[in-house]
């Protein structure tokens, strides 16, 4: 863990906040003593919902778009 001071951390912190991104720890120092601390967020991988329920449960009406498609091409083209 790297230990730097208030001004220091002022003066540059993207590029402190990228190292802390990184993985990297940094303490922030007042006068010698600690004040804070940068650390790398808690990422977890997000998971999408389980949808096999929800597409289930939708029920489809009238004629397919692809059918409608090639309705509408059919009916212009004369």
């Amino acid at each position: 863990m790297e230990r730097v001071n208030v001004r220091e951390v002022r003066e540059n912190l993207r590029a402190y906040l990228q190292r802390a991104e990184s993985g990297e720890e940094i303490s922030i120092l007042r006068r010698g003593r600690e004040v804070a601390r940068l650390v790398p967020p808690n990422r977890e991988p997000g998971r999408f919902p389980d949808l096999t329920e929800f597409r289930a449960s939708i029920n489809l009406k009238g004629e397919s778009a692809s059918e409608s498609v090639i309705k509408a091409r059919r009916e212009a083209r004369y």
